[in-house]
């Protein structure tokens, strides 16, 4: 049962007479628990609903007509509350965090449904027997799986969960079904790499709808107080992760002309290895999860770059900072080097931010604080603006992870602060003060 917060005033729902605060049971005789469940069953264009008003059942029968929709609305899309995470991984980075934070940054989801909306990863272990005999019946795909590893006892023992194992068997039933799956991999030194990862990549490519697999290095805070012993990937380690991957992948180019298989960016950087050309990650199926994640930005960078010169910009002359975590450090550099090459007129530095909120071991540009940030350039002069990523952010909002406001590291450095989005192209064009328009 789900309650309805809104009706479209000429919806379907209006016209049949829903109201708001009316709860919907059933349509078409399917129960209805969550925004999954109501806007799949209303792709109809005949509805019998049962709903409730005031504690009193009763039954409407209506047809869409021309409209696409029902028109009744919900507080979310999930309707009801999201799922929390019932593991407790030995190397959960949520555990990680330093005490003080807002309540929702503690928050562990593990929620399906999330999955297929917005590209979550889910370990299966909230999932019963109807909840994979839903996504089947409703095609509920791709399905995002932490995985971690194929052997059932050691997945148990690293998520803290006697069932994490036996859910394993939800891969091969979604598979069967057509579900596509990406899965991921966080690996951990000694524990589920080396023979282990072979396994895992063998079984996890007999799923005859596997899309790709990522394997991550676990991130490792400050603030392990009272955790498993875990710790880094040294460089001669995140090689060998590397190599018995790129030696898998020989067997899935042969056989479907795509890797399938592939190491995040942090192992190239902990061991020193060149990220891989572009065409090594065929569309970059595992960016989200920093795979490739460097390559894509460079490339769109240098099409930007190269689309500047050739529309012959002409940029005023200014300095410009651009922050960025320890871990892409080289990488902005790089750019940098690239765009004053081109543009000599465009002062750039970069800083890489020192993470002493979580800890020196956290390198991403995602993790920097706020704090982090103005700490670093407090000492570094002037500048006309300084550009951080996005991902410093909260997504679609101003704070950064540790309340700190965009508007108050302004106020506190003493110069604007531009956000570049993903995108390379955005950070050419930030850096530049051009738009995409500007180039011809």
């Amino acid at each position: 049962m789900v309650k309805i917060s809104l009706v479209e005033k000429g919806s379907p729902a209006d016209k049949a007479g829903l109201l708001a605060g009316d709860s919907i049971i059933s349509i078409n005789g399917n129960p209805i628990n969550d925004g999954l469940d109501y806007y799949f069953y209303t792709t109809d264009r005949r509805l019998i609903i049962e709903a409730e008003r005031d504690g009193k059942p009763f039954t409407l029968k209506l047809s869409k007509g021309e409209y696409d929709a029902l028109g009744a609305e919900f507080d979310s899309y999930l309707i009801t509350k999201q799922k929390r995470c019932r593991n407790n991984c030995m190397f959960c980075f949520i555990d990680q965090n330093p005490k003080g934070m807002r309540e929702s940054i503690y928050f562990k989801d593990d929620d399906e449904r999330l999955s297929f909306l917005h590209g979550n990863y889910v370990t299966l272990t909230n999932l019963s027997d109807e909840d994979i005999a839903r996504i089947i019946k409703m095609r509920i795909s791709p399905v995002n799986v932490s995985v971690h590893t194929m052997n059932p006892e050691l997945r148990c023992t690293m998520m803290g969960n006697r069932f994490a194992g036996k859910c394993l068997d939800y891969l091969t039933q979604l598979s069967e079904h057509g579900i596509a799956i990406n899965a991921q991999l966080v690996l951990c030194p000694q524990i589920n790499d080396g023979k282990e990862l072979v396994y895992s990549m063998e079984q996890l490519y007999k799923l005859k709808s596997l899309q790709s697999v990522s394997a991550v290095p676990v991130g490792l805070t400050a603030h392990r107080e009272g955790l498993p012993k875990l710790r880094l990937f040294t460089a001669e380690e995140a090689a060998a992760v590397i190599k018995t991957i790129n030696e898998f992948t020989r067997l899935p180019l042969k056989e479907k002309g795509v890797r399938m298989f592939y190491a995040s960016d942090e192992f190239y950087l902990t061991a020193g290895i060149p990220i891989p050309p572009e065409d090594e990650y065929d569309g970059y199926p595992q960016l989200e999860n920093g795979v490739g994640m460097l390559r894509c930005h460079r490339e769109e960078f240098m099409w930007a770059l190269e689309g500047a010169a050739e529309s012959h910009i002409n940029p005023t002359a200014q300095k410009v900072f651009v922050a960025t975590g320890y871990a892409a450090y080289g990488h902005i550099c790089a750019l940098a080097e690239a765009l004053t090459a081109e543009f000599p007129q465009v002062d750039c530095r970069v800083f890489a931010v020192e993470n002493r909120f979580f800890g020196n071991t956290v390198t991403v540009s995602g993790l920097v604080t706020g704090g982090d940030l103005i700490e670093e350039l407090k000492g570094a002069g002037n500048c006309d603006k300084l550009i951080i990523p996005c991902n410093m952010l909260r997504s679609e909002g101003d704070l950064f992870l540790d309340g700190v406001s965009l508007k108050e590291a302004e106020a506190r450095l003493g110069y604007p602060i531009e956000v570049a989005e993903k995108d390379g192209a955005d950070l050419l064009y930030k850096l530049l003060n051009i738009s995409e328009e500007d180039i011809v």
